[in-house]
């Protein structure tokens, strides 16, 4: 994505809340690409950040291209945490990278539900990283 003014503060860089929004933006698409959004949908299956350490390394100013990398770091019984980073300059520099963990909620009864074969049927990559 390029930055331009509005993600920018008064002192003429991006502003700190601005980057949740880039990795949410980030999720959306790895979600998108991997064909996980139906999966889920279909399956009543929501998932929803518990967690969010963000590790900003480099300010971003207006003009830059910023490119967000998703991946799965490691996946517990409850949760998985995703690894994000942001890179600007054709990705030779960290801008940040982000540890986000995710829990999944059953859409009908609003309570956390297990890494299980039900997920994992939906989300194969997971199954490398599993819980022991």
């Amino acid at each position: 994505m390029k930055i331009r003014g509005y993600h920018t503060d008064r002192f003429g860089h991006v502003n700190h809340a601005r980057y949740v929004e880039f990795l949410e933006e980030g999720r959306w698409i790895y979600f998108e690409e991997n064909l996980l959004m139906s999966p889920f949908h279909e399956a009543g299956i929501a998932h929803v950040v518990a967690n969010l350490n963000i590790n900003y390394r480099r300010p971003a100013v207006v003009g830059d291209i910023l490119r967000v990398e998703t991946d799965i770091m490691s996946v517990g019984e409850k949760s998985v945490v995703m690894l994000q980073e942001i890179f600007k300059d054709e990705g030779r520099i960290l801008v940040l990278d982000a540890s986000v963990t995710d829990v999944f909620i059953d859409a009908k009864t609003d309570k956390v539900i297990p890494v299980d074969d039900r997920l994992l049927n939906i989300w194969p990559d997971l199954q490398e990283k599993v819980h022991p």
